[in-house]
């Protein structure tokens, strides 16, 4: 699953340096903690964990400048 989503980042000395929020269908998930980071050839990507309890994959295309939800998982704990 690749679908666009809208998300409020840390950004330091560069962009995209840790996810705080993002809005998937309309709905905001606060993110809670980052399970996992790692970087591809087309930019950052985070395992994180929702205030719910959710776990969700974003992804970060710098070529296209946009986020996106690579995979919902109900629960990473």
């Amino acid at each position: 699953m690749q679908e666009p989503v809208e998300v409020e980042c840390y950004s330091g000395h560069t962009y995209a340096q840790r996810p705080r929020a993002f809005t998937w269908r309309g709905r905001c998930y606060q993110v809670q903690a980052v399970e996992r980071a790692w970087r591809t050839p087309q930019g950052p990507c985070f395992l994180v964990r929702t205030q719910e309890g959710s776990g969700f994959e974003l992804v970060y295309d710098e070529q296209k400048d946009a986020w996106f939800l690579g995979i919902n998982y109900h629960d990473v704990r």
